[in-house]
This record gives structure tokens, sequence and C-alpha cells, in this order.
């Protein structure tokens, strides 16, 4: 048997029936819970150029999610912003460069990131297993919201121009990257790197490295719930959300990527519903996704989009 090329790899995830149901009640529900953002300014944090705040704001389940945002000291009149989203590490960076930049840009601490980890730790590993069997309490639930309210900060900034907010990161940020764009219409750029949590139990089965080699650790001790995970992560793959997205969208793939399989990358690029996409696969990289070259596409994207006629 010929063997299917990573760009024609199919996958295994399901769109359940009623995924916009579940999504938009979560929505719902988090709306009603007031953002109560705090901004602390940061001086030693600081620089000439550029302005550091810690904001915090509360997301859903009532969880305090602690943010970096930077703003360029010099400005005049509403800024262009960009939201940083985090992979799958402890402490999200300063957005100082983006701020150098001309934007205000908000590096968003998900819920067990430092900082944003009072109220919730699982760990690192551990975040991706737990209460992995039930969609209604699994730990990706309040995480994606929390990235999703990061909106709702920069919308209620008088700095920021409601316009024009776009959302970048790599990995685990590529994930959240997807999620957000879809879910949040006033989204109005998009730049994925390298998405993880995208074709959940496919990419399980194609690689063995961390963090999707946690789902392989619980299946092993656990391997009657396996139709439950399943269940439960097809309301969490991004290549579900995909279809909502309609805001220009760049994506970046490594084709020796042993972290997130490019077969997963493409299955993911093929579902996004905007008709203003694209797909730069980069042979001979790995969870870089070809970074070293692709920085450059992606600073030039976020400010033909963001930047218009400045």
């Amino acid at each position: 048997m010929a063997k299917i090329s990573a760009e024609e790899y199919g996958t295994t995830t399901i769109r359940p029936a009623d995924f916009d149901q579940f999504w938009d009640e979560i929505m719902a529900t988090a709306r009603t819970i007031p953002l109560d953002a705090h901004v602390e300014p940061m001086p030693l944090r600081s620089t000439e150029q550029v302005e550091v705040f810690e904001v915090t704001y509360t997301s859903l389940d009532h969880v305090r999610v602690a943010c970096w945002y930077c703003l360029p000291r010099q400005r005049r009149g509403p800024l262009p912003a960009v939201i940083h989203v985090p992979g799958y590490v402890s402490e999200p960076l300063m957005p100082k460069p983006s701020a150098a930049k001309g934007y205000a840009a908000l590096s968003v601490a998900p819920r067990g990131k430092l900082r944003s980890n009072s109220q919730f730790n699982p760990g690192y590993p551990g975040l991706l297993t737990h209460n992995i069997t039930d969609r209604h309490t699994y730990s990706y639930r309040g995480f994606y919201v929390d990235a999703l309210r990061a909106v709702d900060f920069l919308l209620s900034r008088p700095e920021v121009d409601p316009l024009r907010i776009g959302v970048t990161g790599s990995s685990q940020g590529g994930a959240l990257t997807i999620v957000t764009s879809a879910m949040r219409s006033e989204i109005a750029c998009a730049a994925a790197g390298a998405p993880y949590l995208c074709g959940f139990m496919d990419a399980a089965r194609l690689t063995h490295s961390y963090p999707y080699q946690e789902i392989n650790d619980y299946l092993r001790l656990y391997p009657e719930r396996e139709e439950q995970v399943r269940q439960t992560l097809n309301y969490f793959d991004g290549i579900n959300f995909a279809p909502r997205i309609r805001c220009p969208i760049i994506v970046n793939i490594g084709l020796r990527d042993d972290v997130c399989p490019p077969e997963t990358g493409f299955a993911l690029f093929r579902a996004i519903g905007s008709s203003d996409k694209k797909l730069y696969p980069y042979e001979n990289c790995m969870h870089d996704a070809g970074s070293f070259w692709h920085a450059a596409i992606v600073d030039a994207f976020l400010d033909s989009h963001l930047h218009p006629g400045e």
C-alpha cells in the first residue's frame, strides 16, 4: 500500500452536531461575568520606548487571568492591537517588540500559567488530560475562554482601535489563534504557527512527543475510556473551530514536526472557512515551523492588515 502523504492525510476528528451550541452557550455564560480588569503599571519592566503593565481580568468560573500589556510611549490616536497567545510553557513573554512597532500588545497567561495558577494548576504535563472525559469540566474549556476574553479587555481600552485587532501565536499559541479567530468576529487577522490541539487523537498516534504523549500515557492506564476521551476532544479540536474563521489568516507548519505532526496542520488548513487564507509549509523544519524565515512574513502580514495606509 502506498504511503499517504502528509498533505492528503485524513483525520478521525468528527464535528459534533451540537458543537456550535456547546460553545455559544459557554460564551453566553462568560459574557455574564464582569471582566473586572485591573491594570498595574510596571516601571521596572518598562523602557524609554515601551510602557509595560500587568493586567488581570476575570474569566470563566471566575478565574483571574494575568497578562502583560505593552504600549508604545509615543502614540497618537487609537492603536492597532495584537494579542499574543502562548505555547505550552509556564510563562508567556512580554510583547515589548510588538509595542515598539506601534501596537497595543497583550500577552495572555491563561489559567495554569505562572501568575494565573492560584485557582487552577494541573501542571505541565497535566493540562492536556485534566478532566479529559468530561467536556463540561475539561481543562481547555476555561483555558480557551481565558484567551477569548483578551478581546474583551482590548475592546475596553480607549487607546485601542476596535477594528484593528489581530492575534498570533505558535504551537499551543497556534491553537489559541485558531480558536480566537473562530470565536471572536472582532479579530481582523490571524497568524497561526505549528498549530497544536488539532486532530488530537491522530496526533497522539503519529507522534510520541509531549504534550500529545500525555494522551497515550492516560489511555495506557485507562484504555476503556478511549471513546469518552475522543468524544470530549472533538469539542476542543481546532479542526472543528476552523470553519468559523472568516478573517484573513496565514498558517505555517514544519514538514518534519515531531510535536505537532504536519498531517494535522494540513487537515486544519483545509477546514478553515476564510476565503483569504495561505499555508506556508517549511521543508526540513521541525516544531519551529520555519520561524527563522517566517517571522518576517508574520510581521508583514500583520502590518498590512492592522496598519493599512499608514
